[in-house]
């Protein structure tokens, strides 16, 4: 077995993309020979969430204890160096394939209850392609007997093309920013100051960050939140439902195999939500959620 699994490929036309059996997870995507987001090998482990489905909640949960109906729940330590749990339950999961044809598939999942986790959801993730590039949707289903908040997010790493990220231009279109220490919050949200406003575009060599944003929404007339990676000769447009109204952006110095990297992480929370409640979905027992994000490339203009 491979470490991430079965490598499902999906193709429209020119745009390709691969998801992994374990964690559902996009390792890769193109439009022709232009490559949207940061791959890894199939023999290899993801590196730092690459591609990773963040569910039932994104980033960190402080010490992994949070509240619910009164008692406290302990989730394991994922992040065992800093004493937190980190990007949900399903990263190591191996997935059911629920539909699949040429151009699409539905991956699956239950979470069970489990220590730290006391509702089961029956979740889904479904990739398609088409000419336009690729749409991501999220489903989940309480399949318990009581109402349980979730959050949901992802993990990728964009790219333009062969550009090397230093020469691309960043814009995120987020309003406010989270103030962190060690990933978790210190304060509520604040309006985004003039040296993290990344709404106009910013050069990506002048960007250290591991920050979130919040107050991500549609610009007027539009219908969804939309961020880009621009270089030279094209840019990579990373879109979401509003309900993704939080985003998280990592500029690691040293992705494997690529150095310096951008993720653009659309959430619909951000850090630690489950002990602040920012942001939280409340599912009822048999209701489900659905929301969708996508990538696709622009032409130069």
């Amino acid at each position: 077995m491979l470490p991430t699994g079965e490598q499902f490929e999906i193709r429209a036309g020119d745009v390709h993309a691969i998801v992994t059996e374990v964690g559902a997870g996009l390792r890769a995507l193109s439009h022709g020979d232009r490559h949207l987001i940061e791959t890894f090998a199939e023999d290899a482990r993801p590196a730092r969430g690459m591609g990773a489905v963040l569910v039932p909640w994104p980033n960190r949960t402080a010490h992994g204890r949070w509240q619910w109906n009164g008692g406290e729940q302990q989730l394991a330590l994922t992040e065992p160096e800093a004493g937190n749990a980190i990007h949900g339950l399903l990263r190591h999961v191996v997935y059911q394939v629920g539909e699949r044809a040429e151009d699409a598939i539905t991956l699956v999942a239950v979470i069970p209850p489990q220590p730290g986790w006391p509702v089961a959801l029956a979740t889904g993730i479904r990739y398609a392609v088409d000419g336009a590039g690729l749409t991501v949707t999220h489903t989940v289903r309480n399949v318990g007997t009581e109402p349980v908040p979730f959050g949901v997010g992802a993990h990728p790493y964009l790219r333009a093309g062969d550009a090397p990220i230093d020469d691309c231009v960043l814009t995120v279109a987020a309003a406010t920013t989270i103030p962190l220490d060690g990933g978790l919050p210190t304060g509520p949200a604040t309006a985004v100051p003039a040296e993290l406003d990344l709404r106009a575009g910013r050069p990506v060599k002048e960007l250290d960050l591991d920050n979130a944003f919040g107050g991500a929404a549609p610009a007027e007339g539009d219908t969804h939140v939309r961020h880009h990676l621009a270089a030279p000769d094209g840019t990579t447009e990373l879109w979401a439902d509003p309900v993704f109204g939080y985003v998280q952006v990592f500029t690691p110095p040293d992705l494997v195999g690529r150095g310096r990297a951008v993720a653009v992480e659309p959430m619909t929370c951000p850090p630690d939500a489950l002990n602040t409640g920012d942001g939280l979905i409340t599912l009822a027992p048999d209701a489900t959620w659905s929301g969708s994000w996508g990538i696709r490339q622009l032409e130069a203009t």
